[in-house]
């Protein structure tokens, strides 16, 4: 794991988005298309702001959510209104975006997206990432080393059902970014580190991540 630590949250999420653009070249430069997957939520929409004006070749560039409640896409709590609101304007328009949302229980075939070029995961307070919870019943399937790309879970707030990728995607993603801010997270970070994957989910990219964190 590598920890980055910035003096400021504009700093951090300006640094990431040119991180990100670099990355995403550097992937099109050796293959004929990237997979990008991105987190939903308020923390990395400055980044967003800044990514989708990059001067990248986005049409070759496939953008998904890591995960995504079982809401309508134009919903006020799903990812995808926010990723296309965010990410998926100015230049980025040109990404074609890969929905992770089930038909009924039936779940759509990522398989020719993976390996993900680049991930981008926040993390919360309780440790987890995407949509894979401490205490989910769903969570020892979903970090099996078989799991399916994507796996519907309960949410542990009792909030929305939710899709999210695997463990196993996560791990296998070319490159992983971790956006995190604030005291609390950083103090979550830090149990992480000393934790199973089954108590801090977000174990499962530590190993070769990069974390960005902010005050």
């Amino acid at each position: 794991m590598e920890f980055i630590e910035y003096p400021d949250r504009d700093l951090m999420m300006f640094d990431l988005a040119n991180a990100l653009a670099g990355e995403l070249n550097a992937a099109l430069m050796t293959h004929d298309t990237a997979s990008f997957a991105v987190p939903g939520g308020s923390t990395p929409g400055p980044v967003f702001d800044a990514l989708c004006a990059a001067p990248l070749e986005w049409e070759r560039i496939t953008v998904l959510a890591g995960d995504e409640r079982r809401v309508p896409a134009d919903h006020e709590r799903s990812n995808e209104r926010m990723i296309r609101a965010r990410l998926l304007t100015s230049k980025a328009a040109a990404a074609n975006y890969v929905s992770i949302r089930p038909d009924g229980d039936k779940l759509p075939d990522i398989s020719a997206h993976l390996p993900l070029s680049v991930l981008v995961v926040g993390m919360g307070e309780d440790m987890h990432t995407a949509s894979l919870f401490p205490g989910s019943p769903d969570l020892e399937a979903a970090l099996a080393p078989d799991a399916p790309d994507l796996m519907l879970v309960e949410a542990s707030d009792g909030l929305e059902p939710r899709v999210t990728l695997s463990g196993r995607v996560l791990e296998e993603a070319m490159s992983t970014h971790v956006l995190i801010a604030g005291k609390e997270k950083r103090e979550a970070l830090e149990r992480a580190q000393h934790s199973t994957r089954l108590e801090a989910p977000i174990r499962t990219v530590l190993a070769n991540a990069t974390v960005h964190w902010a005050p």
